[in-house]
């Protein structure tokens, strides 16, 4: 019996390791995809800005600070999804050889 124990053990961490990279893709795919819109963010005010100076204009506060305001909400949401990926590997503890958890 101490065998089918052993391989249900492996069998779980292996599950784990697998839910694990998944999560972690995800969390990835949603850093990627708020890159693009900070990028996007950022295009716009560079647009705005340019088109203003074309125009013999300067772009106005109220646009400049709502652009502004679009580029930093977009970049926190960046740092608060690159924190997330980063929290969990710090708090999770390896089991040791005899698999016992390590964390307590």
């Amino acid at each position: 019996m101490p065998m089918w124990s052993k391989l249900k053990t492996e069998l779980d961490r292996a599950s784990r390791a697998a839910a694990n990279a998944i999560d972690e893709g995800k969390v990835r795919l949603e850093i990627f995809r708020a890159r693009q819109l900070t990028d996007k963010a950022a295009q716009s005010l560079g647009y705005a800005v340019f088109r203003a100076k074309a125009a013999g204009n300067e772009l106005d506060q109220v646009a400049m600070t709502r652009l502004v305001a679009a580029i930093e909400e977009r970049e926190a949401e960046v740092r608060r999804l690159e924190d997330s990926l980063r929290a969990p590997a710090a708090s999770t503890a390896a089991p040791d050889e005899a698999g016992h958890d390590t964390a307590s």
